[in-house]
């Protein structure tokens, strides 16, 4: 199931079950999990890509591993809103993901999410090095965090 409708794909997860987030790049994904409260996002790592099902496999490995119950794509939409090319990718990813493995899926509006991570990490002190190598998974962690609390308030 794939859905634009947050409280639709809420409905969907199995109670107590973590989410996992990514952040899709050309050349990384970062990864990020909750804990099975939904209350807290943690960046996990990043894969470097590859091939489509190289990389959905990797994915599939942190869901099984970790009883994962619904999957948060990060929607790099325009600064205007409007969607571009690598909206039109992410969204493929989702369709094809959803193909290998299904699961609740969902997209969160990524806008500014990595140059949040950035200006954290910079405000951590973090070397450049160091921030290349976490930037994507910290920037993941900001997707599903603003997913899970966005599933908050809607619970009230």
């Amino acid at each position: 199931m794939i859905t634009d409708d947050i409280a639709e794909f809420a409905q969907a997860v199995p109670p107590l079950s973590p989410l996992i987030g990514l952040d899709l790049g050309t050349k990384t994904i970062g990864i990020a999990i909750s804990d099975t409260f939904l209350s807290v996002a943690s960046p996990i790592d990043t894969i470097k890509r590859t091939k489509f099902t190289a990389d959905a496999e990797a994915v599939i490995a942190y869901i099984t591993s970790r009883n994962i119950g619904g999957l948060v794509l990060g929607l790099p939409r325009n600064m205007d809103g409007t969607e571009g090319p690598r909206c039109q990718a992410t969204r493929a990813f989702a369709r094809n993901f959803d193909r290998m493995r299904p699961i609740p899926i969902t997209f969160w509006d990524e806008r500014l999410s990595t140059v949040a991570a950035e200006k954290a990490l910079l405000e951590a002190d973090t070397t450049r090095k160091r921030r290349s190598e976490v930037i994507d998974h910290v920037a993941a962690s900001y997707i599903l965090q603003g997913t899970l609390d966005r599933l908050r308030y809607l619970k009230g």
